[in-house]
């Protein structure tokens, strides 16, 4: 998990350098446990110091973290079915 602060200047130049050096694949909400592409409109809104990025979707889950329901319908469903299976 990497934690940034997207809420100054030198927070989002760290978070473009590391998304052009392909460090960080995925965000998450720290708060919900939850996390989703970086393209998730669901993701876009959530508060700055909530924001967590991981490098890969099994880092992710390592952390406990679950997909969203709305950008990773697939795996959510997935990880659902799974979760009733217990």
């Amino acid at each position: 998990m990497i934690k940034i602060n997207t809420g100054t200047f030198a927070g989002m130049r760290q978070l473009v350098r590391m998304l052009q050096e392909r460090q960080v694949a995925f965000a998450g909400n720290r708060r919900l446990a939850i996390y989703g592409t970086l393209q998730c409109a669901s993701g876009k809104r959530m508060k700055p110091e909530n924001r967590v990025f991981f490098a890969s979707e099994a880092a992710a889950i390592m952390m406990g973290y679950r997909p969203c329901a709305h950008c990773m319908y697939a795996q959510y469903r997935a990880w659902k079915q799974a979760k009733r299976a217990l």
